[in-house]
């Protein structure tokens, strides 16, 4: 539940590679545009084909890393559910995320204009959204299911701005991935799958918002602005939750936890990764979020899935590889 502005790392998401931090600076990386058309503003020199071994496997490393951490931060903030609920656990999530976009961007917030503001209010509602309905998902339909669900967005993305046969392929593999997530059956919680799928949508427009705001505003100020605003739009709601049910010390270190693995390590670990490895490796290492996912809920959380849920997930994953493995330039 990847987790803005004049950083290229939102063109990165668009073809399916994510957290769910907004951006970093400009100046500073993360990451090379990997859609000229989604990308917003120039790209960055592209990483060197040869580069030393030592680094390149420094920056595989910080991937595979990265999103362990981010999983697992969900993993664990799913263990202050029981206190703080879903709602709760997000609102420290976006106090942590704010502090940290908020102490890299440093936006001058009053030089803002309206026109500035718009996309950056946008950014902030999506990025609340896409996190609440996502960590809802998760309570209901367990973290695997939940994550290769909000998936789709940055992938239905990436698929729908092409024009190649190849694409055109992988996104029938998607849907009919997601058709045999959502049969019918007993068990479905349809309640909880139209929550990822929302998450989904959330994250797909965060895509989108983050192209605008990057041109609109400069450096990571975008990013952090949105930050900070959905920070202070939770603030009653967190106000609200602790007052009907006093939180306990390990519930509050859950969320806390969670906000840091799944919003502070990541960034950072963006921030040295895509200057040490390829876009396209990039991509494809976090284009295996979902399984990721799906390992740490069956490790930590006792959530088993069966092999028609594994098989789902696995094309999925294999519809982003392909895509990006197919892509030329």
């Amino acid at each position: 539940m990847r987790p803005a502005p004049a950083s290229r790392i939102a063109a990165a998401r668009s073809t399916g590679t994510a957290h769910r931090i907004p951006s970093a600076p400009a100046d500073s990386g993360p990451g090379p545009g990997m859609d000229a058309d989604l990308g917003p503003g120039p790209s960055p020199d592209p990483v060197p084909e040869q580069q030393p071994t030592g680094r390149r496997f420094a920056g595989v490393a910080t991937m595979i890393g990265s999103g362990l951490s981010n999983q697992t931060g969900a993993a664990i903030g799913s263990h202050a559910f029981p206190v703080l609920g879903p709602v709760g656990v997000v609102a420290v999530r976006q106090y942590v995320a704010a502090i940290v976009l908020l102490a890299v961007g440093r936006p001058r917030l009053r030089s803002l204009t309206r026109w500035q503001w718009r996309p950056v209010v946008g950014l902030a509602v999506v990025f609340g959204t896409m996190n609440l309905s996502l960590y809802t998902a998760i309570d209901r339909i367990g973290l695997g299911l939940a994550v290769t669900l909000e998936f789709l967005g940055p992938l239905c993305i990436a698929l729908a701005t092409s024009r190649r046969r190849a694409d055109a392929c992988c996104a029938l593999v998607a849907a009919a991935a997601v058709v045999t997530l959502m049969r019918p059956r007993p068990s479905a919680d349809y309640l909880g799958m139209g929550l990822g799928l929302l998450a989904a949508v959330c994250w797909a427009s965060y895509i989108l918002l983050n192209r605008t705001v990057g041109r609109r505003v400069p450096g990571a100020q975008g990013s952090a602005a949105a930050a900070g605003l959905s920070a202070l739009m939770f603030l009653p709601v967190g106000i609200a939750v602790a007052v009907h049910q006093p939180p306990t010390a390990s519930a509050v270190a859950y969320a806390v936890t969670a906000g840091v693995l799944s919003s502070a390590v990541p960034y950072l670990a963006d921030l040295f990764t895509l200057r040490r490895v390829p876009a396209q490796a990039f991509g494809l290492f976090m284009s295996v979020n979902p399984v990721l996912a799906a390992l740490v809920g069956w490790v930590g959380l006792g959530q088993n899935l069966g092999w028609t849920e594994w098989t789902s997930i696995g094309a999925i994953v294999a519809a982003n590889t392909l895509s990006i493995l197919t892509r030329r330039g």
